[in-house]
């Protein structure tokens, strides 16, 4: 709580809660949320953790040219750190699966954060090809739904980093010894001496992290599971949609998925508190929804999405035996 980022994320997402709110009929809201069917939930988390284990499949898979790992090992792990991120601030949890996965398995943190940030361009990707499939309704978000900001512009200069990013990582992975000679470069001219070594360790550990993408099938592999995922997360949210009094197409969901995502991406509190409701709140009135009814489905959506992985995820460190002690901060902090 000492540090700046901290109180960064808390005023952005402040600001995104006020926004959600306000206009608010308390009373429809409070009508929409008591009235749902809340049985729904159960097959939307019930997908949304068949979501989870395509990710773990993913992270194997990513993971393979470094060290052969089963996804029955690897679920547990991804859990923890989507748990991670859903309680500490700036996706915290990132780093702790990959401190754990040092610790358990032995794979460098350098790697692993250089396959978690390959997953992360691979979902920006994927979430933008969402925003993309359903640009006529964009025009809608912007004029009728009072969200901020020119989303179709946003999602342009989007695709432009995401893609930039993967054209990057996939360069650096087909050419790593070029790469590895510009890194020195880089590295001679602008650090200390004495850091050397240790950050040409990370360089080339995090090269090694990039093995996967070598391979054209491997970088197919990785995008479609992609999709597959955020498919996945997309019925979720057309799963509880049903516990509420309205209907959207699965599309209408695609793009909120796309939207709300890539908001998250943006500093907020732990949890991605009003990063993640405000917009899709915006694009359930765009498409029509009463703002009540979408701001209870919003609420909802988050919860559940926010206590599935949250609660498997602490089970499972307390499983696993790992404890939030001196130690572990000191591993997460050497690796921020």
């Amino acid at each position: 709580m000492k540090k700046w980022q901290f109180w960064l994320g808390l005023v952005i997402s402040l600001v995104f809660v006020y926004w959600a709110v306000r206009g608010l009929e308390w009373d429809s809201f409070w009508v929409a949320v008591k009235t749902a069917d809340y049985w729904w939930i159960i097959p939307g988390v019930a997908v949304y953790l068949v979501g989870l284990w395509a990710r773990a499949w993913r992270w194997h898979y990513l993971l393979r040219p470094i060290k052969p790992i089963s996804t029955s090992k690897m679920f547990p792990i991804v859990c923890i750190g989507y748990m991670g991120n859903n309680i500490y601030p700036f996706r915290a949890g990132e780093v702790l699966r990959a401190v754990i996965l040092k610790r358990k398995e032995g794979v460098s943190v350098s790697a692993s954060l250089a396959t978690v940030i390959v997953e992360r361009v691979f979902d920006g990707v994927v979430m933008l090809a969402f925003v993309f499939l359903n640009l006529p309704e964009l025009a809608r978000i912007n004029s009728d739904s009072g969200f901020v900001g020119d989303i179709q512009s946003l999602a342009v200069w989007g695709s432009a980093a995401f893609l930039g990013a993967l054209g990057i990582f996939l360069l650096a992975a087909m050419f790593p010894q070029v790469t590895a000679r510009v890194g020195l470069c880089f590295i001679n001219r602008l650090t200390p001496k004495r850091l050397h070594e240790k950050i040409i360790g990370v360089m080339e550990k995090f090269l090694d992290g990039l093995a996967s993408l070598r391979s054209p099938v491997n970088v197919l592999m990785v995008f479609v599971t992609t999709i597959v995922i955020w498919l996945l997360e997309t019925g979720k949210y057309w799963l509880v949609m049903h516990a509420f009094d309205f209907s959207v197409s699965f599309f209408a969901l695609m793009l909120m998925n796309g939207i709300v995502n890539l908001a998250t991406t943006l500093p907020s509190a732990p949890g991605y508190i009003g990063t993640f409701d405000t917009p899709g709140i915006a694009v359930l009135q765009a498409y029509g929804v009463d703002k009540a009814a979408a701001t209870g489905y919003t609420l909802v959506l988050h919860v559940a999405l926010w206590l599935a992985p949250t609660i498997l995820g602490a089970y499972f460190m307390m499983r696993e035996g790992i404890h939030w002690n001196e130690s572990l901060r000191e591993e997460i902090k050497e690796s921020n």
